[in-house]
């Protein structure tokens, strides 16, 4: 029976693993809208503590981020269009000019033999635009259909979010509950500010970087500050790896602004970290340097780019839950039962 009985868990465990891994697509979709629904709740709770009801303050919040979205697109889908297709267009020759015009780029192009492999890669691409218009289509109705899928699951979510919130603590035995509610809540608190606090700082880095841009007359801004913006929601690696795409298209202009930008995103950096970060997120989500390098890498291998933006604060929440349960139990072990 012992024998049966592990087996039987065994295969179940199995069959849960296998479950999960064939609906992981639609786990995702579930998991980003509550993490959607968590960073809009500060927002939703400030506007029902102004006796406003929850169902309004939701309704209120959607329709002004739809709106400002809406806004945003109708500004730069046009210029995003147009400037990032010349970007791809116009990759040779920009490359070519900084052969030209620097002896270190043409022997690293001779040497890696990049001027053929980024035509090799326009090429495809320009292949695949022509030949897979229903392939790319399918592939706008599947990021539209899970666009819908998300915002439908994040209302629900966030309109129901005290009932979710109760009935999760219910789960957890009465004389643990009050422990379970304070650890639970610092939880939420955590990744809605770090969520909502995101966010708005990656709109400010990439409105700064457009600005930058356009002043020291660098080529595409529209394309290279949404850019800014979108990587800037992985923290430290996404930043950095902005910063040296901007460097190289700002080379093409000449080494002094490719230097002055970096500069610029080295500064931009330092903003971030210590002015924008503490004093929007208002030092929630406090994880160390070498712990976000590693979440970020482990949830980007794992998921992808929802990995990676969901790394922080799930590694906070961790930490949280180390540093108030065991941690405390480890301190306070005695001597008679470590022997």
């Amino acid at each position: 029976m012992i024998g049966l009985a592990g087996a039987a868990g065994a295969i179940a465990a199995l069959g849960a693993v296998r479950i999960v891994l064939a609906a992981h697509g639609a786990l995702l979709l579930v998991v980003g809208a509550l993490f959607i629904a968590i960073g809009i709740e500060p927002a939703v709770s400030w506007l029902e503590r102004h006796h406003i009801r929850r169902g309004f303050a939701v309704t209120l919040v959607f329709i002004l981020t739809i709106a400002c979205l809406a806004g945003f697109l109708a500004a730069v889908i046009t210029p995003l269009i147009d400037q990032g297709q010349a970007l791809i267009d116009h990759a040779p020759d920009q490359l070519h000019h900084l052969e030209d015009k620097y002896p270190v780029v043409r022997s690293a192009s001779d040497r890696f033999h990049l001027e053929d492999k980024l035509r090799q890669g326009i090429g495809s691409y320009s292949g695949d635009i022509a030949h897979g218009l229903i392939g790319a289509g399918r592939i706008v109705f599947g990021v539209l259909t899970s666009t819908v899928i998300v915002a439908v699951l994040t209302i629900y979510f966030s309109a129901n979010f005290p009932m979710l919130r109760a009935n999760l603590y219910r789960l957890f035995p009465a004389a643990r509950r009050p422990r379970a509610i304070l650890i639970g809540d610092a939880i939420l608190v955590k990744v809605g500010g770090y969520v909502l606090g995101n966010l708005l700082i990656s709109v400010i880095t990439g409105v700064l970087t457009f600005i930058w841009l356009e002043v020291w007359g660098v080529p595409f801004p529209v394309v290279l500050a949404v850019l800014v913006a979108v990587l800037d929601l992985i923290p430290m690696v996404g930043s950095t790896l902005a910063g040296i795409v901007i460097a190289l298209v700002a080379l093409t202009v000449s080494l002094p602004v490719c230097l002055a930008t970096l500069g610029f995103f080295i500064v931009l950096r330092l903003l971030e970290d210590y002015l924008l970060a503490p004093h929007i997120m208002g030092r929630t989500v406090k994880v160390p340097g070498v712990v976000t390098v590693i979440a970020v890498l482990i949830g980007g291998s794992l998921l992808g780019v929802l990995g990676a933006l969901l790394a922080i604060p799930i590694a906070a929440a961790i930490l949280l839950l180390i540093e108030e349960t065991l941690f405390p139990r480890l301190d306070h072990s005695s001597p008679s039962s470590e022997r």
